[in-house]
This record gives C-alpha cells, sequence and structure tokens, in this order.
C-alpha cells in the first residue's frame, strides 16, 4: 500500500522524538501497519531553528497547510498548551482527519467536544501519551481491563514532585533546597506551580477516573493539595513509622459515588507505590476481576512520550490501512455523582507544637474526642524552645471531623502551632 502520510504539530521535545522514532523504526512500523507511515509536513514557528534532527517533512507555519492537505490523514497534536491546540485538533477532527494527542490539559478539559467531533466524522481520537508518558495506562483501561468494574486508581502521574520527595527523603534536602535542584536539571519549571501545587496531577488523574469508572469527571471535581507544605520532619516521621511521603493521585468509586483527589500522603514501606522513585510515574489499579495491577515507567522525556505517541499513530495508521475508524471512541456512559472530599475517610497524621507542662495531652486528647476522632498512636519526641512537638496517628475518620477538630485545636491558646496534617494510605490502620 501507498504511504499513510501525518503531520505533526509542535516539533519541541516530544515532536523530535517522533520523528526519531519514526525515522529508526520506520521498516518494523511499516510492518506491523501494512504500509510505511511518513511525516509529510510539520507546524513550527520557526522553520530556520537548528534541531537536533533532520527530517524530509516540510516545516510550515500555517496550519491550514496542514489542514486543506487532502494526502494528510493522521494529525499529531504535540505542541502543547491549550491554545490554538484545542482548536487545531477540533478543526482536523471536523476535516475528517484523525488525530492523536499527548495534551492532558486539553483531553481533561475538553476531552467530550472532541471526542464528539470524532464520532460524528467517523475519525480516531487517541490520547496515550497524555498520562504516563511512555506508560501504557489508558488503552489497558479502555480494552484490557474493560471486562472489571474498576474501584480504584491510584498512582505517582508526576515526575517533578516524585523527584523532588525521593530527594527530600534520602538526602535530607530541604523542599527550598530540592526546588532548585529540580529547576537546574530541567525537571521543574521556573514557574512549578502546575507540578508542585498538584495541578497537573489532577488533569492527570481526572482522565483516569473518566475511563476508569465510565462518568465523566473534571479536574474541577478533584480535590487538590501539592507539596509545597511538606518538611524534613514529616519526612523523617513518615520513616519512623514506616512510611514514604508521596503526592498521590487517588481515583475511587463506591455505592456513594466518585471521589476524586491529588494530595501528600503517607504510604506503607510495603506498598508498591513506596518504591517509586525520582521522576518515574507508577499507576496502581484495582478491578474486581483482575484484582491488583501496577504499571510503571517513565512518566515523561522525549522517547518515552514519543513512544506512546508512535504507538496512537500506529493503531490509527492501522484503522487506515483497512478503511475503518476506532470502535472504541468516549466511554464516559454512565452519570455519577462526585462526592466531596469532606465525606472521604482516612487515617492522618497530625505534626503539632504544643505547650509543656501537665494535662496538655489530655485536652488534646479530648478536643479529638469531641469530633469522635480516635487516636492510634502518640509521638513525643522534641521540644522546640518552650514547646513540645506531638506526632499523632489517628485511626480512619472523615475529612470533615479532622477539620472540625484541628479548627477547635487551633483555638486552644495551649496549641502553639500546627505544623502538617497529612492522609495516611495504609488499610492496617482501620
Amino acid at each position: 500500500m501507498s504511504a499513510i502520510n501525518i503531520a505533526l504539530l509542535g516539533m519541541g521535545t516530544v515532536g523530535t522524538g517522533i520523528v526519531k522514532v519514526l525515522t529508526n523504526n520506520a521498516h518494523s512500523i511499516a510492518q506491523k501497519v501494512g504500509a510505511p507511515v511518513t511525516i509529510k509536513k510539520i507546524l513550527v514557528k520557526n522553520p530556520g531553528k537548528a534541531r537536533n534532527v533532520t527530517t524530509d517533512a516540510k516545516l510550515v507555519t500555517d496550519f491550514e497547510e496542514i489542514l486543506s492537505d487532502p494526502d494528510i490523514k493522521l494529525v499529531a497534536e504535540v505542541m502543547g498548551g491549550e491554545v490554538p491546540a484545542k482548536d487545531y485538533m477540533l478543526a482536523a477532527l471536523n476535516a475528517g482527519k484523525h488525530v492523536v494527542t499527548a495534551n492532558k490539559d486539553v483531553v481533561a478539559k475538553y476531552g467530550r467536544e472532541l471526542f464528539e467531533a470524532a464520532e460524528k466524522s467517523h475519525a480516531d481520537f487517541l490520547f496515550e501519551a497524555s498520562v504516563g508518558g511512555g506508560i501504557p495506562i489508558i488503552r489497558p483501561l479502555k480494552q484490557c481491563l474493560a471486562a472489571n468494574k474498576i474501584t480504584e486508581i491510584m498512582g505517582i502521574v508526576n515526575g517533578t514532585t516524585n523527584y523532588m520527595l525521593t530527594k527530600m527523603t534520602n538526602d535530607r534536602m530541604d523542599y527550598a533546597e530540592v526546588l532548585a535542584e529540580a529547576q537546574a536539571k530541567g525537571y521543574a519549571e521556573s514557574d512549578p506551580t502546575a507540578d508542585v501545587g498538584g495541578f497537573d496531577a489532577a488533569r492527570k488523574i481526572a482522565i483516569l477516573a473518566s475511563i476508569g469508572f465510565g462518568a465523566r469527571v473534571t479536574v474541577n471535581d478533584v480535590y487538590i493539595e501539592g507539596i509545597t507544605n511538606i518538611s524534613i520532619e514529616d519526612i523523617e516521621y513518615a520513616k519512623e513509622l514506616g512510611f514514604i511521603i508521596k503526592l498521590l493521585a487517588v481515583a475511587k468509586q463506591d455505592d456513594h459515588g466518585i471521589n476524586v483527589r491529588v494530595h501528600p500522603a503517607f504510604v506503607s514501606v510495603n506498598h508498591p507505590l513506596a518504591a517509586v522513585n525520582d521522576v518515574f510515574n507508577a499507576i496502581f489499579v484495582k478491578g474486581d476481576a483482575v484484582g491488583e495491577t501496577m504499571f510503571y515507567g517513565r512518566g515523561a522525556g522525549e522517547l518515552p512520550t514519543a513512544s506512546a505517541v508512535a504507538a496512537d499513530i500506529i493503531d490509527v495508521a492501522r484503522d487506515i490501512r483497512h478503511n475503518v475508524s476506532s470502535q472504541i471512541l468516549c466511554t464516559c456512559f454512565d452519570q455519577k455523582p462526585i462526592y466531596p472530599v469532606s465525606k472521604t475517610e482516612s487515617p492522618y497524621y497530625i505534626r503539632l507544637l504544643v505547650e509543656d507542662k501537665p494535662g496538655v495531652l489530655a485536652a488534646i486528647a479530648g478536643a479529638f474526642g469531641a469530633q469522635q476522632v480516635s487516636l492510634h498512636s502518640v509521638i513525643q519526641k522534641r521540644k522546640v524552645e518552650h514547646s513540645t512537638e506531638l506526632v499523632l496517628i489517628t485511626y480512619r475518620v472523615s475529612d470533615e471531623s479532622i477539620r472540625l477538630a484541628m479548627s477547635t485545636l487551633l483555638g486552644m491558646s495551649i496549641v502553639s502551632k500546627v505544623g502538617n496534617v497529612i492522609r495516611v494510605e495504609a488499610e492496617q490502620i482501620s
């Protein structure tokens, strides 16, 4: 069969990786597809810019050159950002072209609109690289695990924060120091808010929850906490108690509906996610038939992300080869309620500075007891000036009860400071 012509939107890190993958593996890809896959045009801002890869594709600056080209059957968007990426993808789909993207921002926010356009035009819309970089997770949720009722998706889906927490844990570096190092190495942006604030992870878990639970979940449904308040003290106490602190993206469904959240958590050292370090990602999935599974690998980078985009390109090229379109489009079939984080339950780690005098512990225990919060353990480790630091682990309790208890504690003269409040992911503390 004659070559299947595609276009790339963007030739930055990921776009360059796609050129490398499709060029270096051209022969085997052609065998797998049944026809050569050729990049005909690439949309760039500056055609004269020096690049570390060569290509026979025509570099263009006007998207219309791609949109109006009848030989281009597939558009791969790797330019990033919402604007104009979303408009370009929508225009391509409306023109009957298949679309592949790595853009989590657009998929999380405009997925429904893009799926509707794809279905109307009988076109494919694939986005494996939008979550987890090179880790296969979108396709397994849609296909390999389709027979399961997925009850939980929990993962480390942001490499920047995982790198930072790993360095804080292993090298005892404080937050500001490790952030500066991550920025120097290119793991963190000059404005790291999307990563350290938890927003990047929130977009990704919204996508995974929508697919896994078969219901529309948006970023606005996700409760978000970042890692900016994590200190060396919290890291050290976690170690002593048998935990590792990770920024988790968590999605669960039960009889009450769906809850989706991103926040730091104490993870047992025995949990598979505790061993996921540096810039690696891992996604833990629980299904009623398969049980527990975990997907692990590099969550970002030129070639890992290009691997996922290229795999989607191959899938679409096969459909073009056989003159069909995807049989799996939007899988958000149901309407399910999103219940607030205040109704979720877990054990909690709480670090307090309190006055060093008799009766203080009893008063604090009374404040917790008034909100039906039971204490699993209390550690008194060190003095800070004229105060004593207390570390408490609660039994499983609602977020609402913890907030009420903390509000009471903040109003007590014996409490100097609330150092931190962090959820604990531990089934053994019930």
